[in-house]
């Protein structure tokens, strides 16, 4: 367990506080809300044209050279790994509304990773930052407050976000 700055990570508490959410859905912080999703694992191999400009146009498709199953690609620890979609706008220079998130339980957190916490009884995504000894949970939006976490507040990372997916 990791629990310097306050944070605590991956103990029987998470667990339970996975068990406990895991029906309801969605908690809400800061007017953010997290769904939590349980991703059905298969196997769907999608042509990949490989890496493209964004300038000049080509005919990418007579370039098709491989596939790609975006299960192997987005989820490296398939036992920890969950989805949430975003509700609500405090972290909104990094994710909009209901952009999917891939969230990996097994990663350690670290300083400047977005990391989907539970903290006075409910789930926020915030980026950990370190500044002067002290631990905060960073909202990407100015408009929403920094929150200073210390060990006695009882904050759990619950897991680190890997990726994000947006609907254009």
């Amino acid at each position: 367990m990791k629990s310097s700055y306050g944070i605590k990570f991956k103990n029987r508490a998470v667990r339970y506080v996975k068990n406990r959410y895991i029906c309801c859905m969605s908690e809400a912080i800061n007017n953010q809300t997290i769904e939590i999703l349980r991703p059905e694992i298969s196997e769907l191999k999608i042509p990949f044209v490989g890496d493209i400009a964004a300038g000049f146009p080509s005919a990418a498709e007579d370039f098709v050279t491989d596939s790609i199953d975006l299960n192997e690609l987005l989820i490296e620890h398939k036992e920890s790994t969950f989805l949430a979609r975003v509700k609500g706008s405090s972290m909104d220079n990094d994710f909009k509304d209901r952009d999917l998130l891939v969230i990996d339980r097994s990663l350690e957190w670290e300083e400047n990773k977005i990391a989907l916490c539970y903290v006075d009884g409910a789930f926020t995504l915030k980026r950990i930052k370190i500044n002067n000894g002290k631990c905060f949970l960073v909202p990407s939006n100015k408009d929403f407050p920094l929150i200073e976490v210390n060990y006695e507040q009882g904050v759990f990372v619950w897991g680190i976000v890997r990726y994000s997916i947006r609907k254009h």
